[in-house]
């Protein structure tokens, strides 16, 4: 008897003192999945995303309060709605999923991986191509000339080329020029560059949704950070009013930049290879200037 009662204890404190065996691959998957959900809590934050988020959850809270509490009819209504909520769901997110998937698919995140387009140029567009974007978009300040130019990267923009009048010419300074000057027939919307060339012009970009974006932003500005947060372009705003030269990236719009800091954005935008430090560096150096907290009335 008295066996059988240590026994019972022995097995009770072995069980209440368990420590399971930790191998590489569970770490390995903690890192991973936390990871992932840091990522996706990064990505929505700043999207209306967010605030549908918080929605669902405040459902999830009240169905929790019904389960407690056995409100059986509610229960019963969230039970047969699951499958047209998901479906909902998928409606609602669907511009943000569509991102989510191509970020994914986008080659910098497995270029270490598997080898795209071997053999391919190193570089979207020549050095030449660079410099007579500088020069115009820095002519077309001075004359407050207002101007939108998307550079195009990895994800292909035709789907928005397609919304504006194709033209298929070599980027020149006096081509970028001649487009934007007031009163001419495409001076109105944004241009694509892909490469050495303008596919199309007059070409409509999605306006941000961004909660957080500066009420006293102009239209022009919103159409460059939505179009930046839907795609990995560059893309590179004149002010109208102000003759202030921007630039929109990932969903971050740096404001009133020298042609010295365009032209160090579109030589990371100009390499096939990014180098993720000097872009962390550069935000992280506008981000110390001060820059957004400059931002003053744009144009409409």
């Amino acid at each position: 008897m008295e066996q059988r009662i240590l026994g019972f204890i022995t097995k009770y404190i072995a069980g209440a003192f368990y420590i399971p065996r930790i191998q590489v691959m569970d770490v390995v998957e903690v890192l991973i999945l936390t990871f992932l959900i840091y990522r996706v809590i990064l990505w929505i934050k700043n999207t209306k995303a967010w605030m549908l988020l918080k929605g669902i959850l405040v459902l999830a809270a009240f169905i929790l309060v019904a389960a407690i509490f056995r409100m059986n009819t509610i229960l019963y209504l969230a039970k047969n709605s699951v499958t047209v909520m998901a479906t909902a769901a998928i409606i609602v997110f669907q511009p943000e999923l569509r991102r989510a998937l191509e970020k994914l698919g986008e080659r910098k995140l497995l270029a270490s991986v598997l080898p795209f387009e071997p053999g391919k140029e190193k570089v979207r567009f020549s050095g030449s191509t660079r410099e007579n974007i500088v020069e115009a978009a820095f002519a077309m300040g001075k004359a407050k000339t207002g101007a939108l130019i998307v550079v195009e990267r990895e994800i292909q923009l035709t789907e928005y080329a397609a919304t504006g009048i194709h033209m298929d010419c070599l980027l020149s300074s006096q081509v970028l020029l001649n487009i934007f000057e007031h009163n001419t027939p495409l001076h109105d919307g944004a241009i694509i560059v892909r490469g050495n060339r303008i596919v199309s012009a007059t070409c409509y970009l999605p306006l941000s949704n961004n909660m957080g974006i500066s009420k006293e932003l102009g239209t022009r500005h919103r159409a460059a950070i939505g179009m930046s947060e839907v795609s990995d372009a560059l893309v590179i705003v004149v002010s109208e009013e102000t003759g202030a030269v921007s630039v929109a990236q990932g969903g971050s719009i740096f404001w009133g930049i020298t042609e010295e800091e365009l032209r160090s954005r579109l030589v990371l935008a100009q390499e096939k290879k990014e180098s993720r430090s000097a872009v962390s560096g550069w935000k992280v150096a506008e981000w110390w200037k001060g820059r957004r907290k400059d931002e003053k009335k744009t144009d409409k």
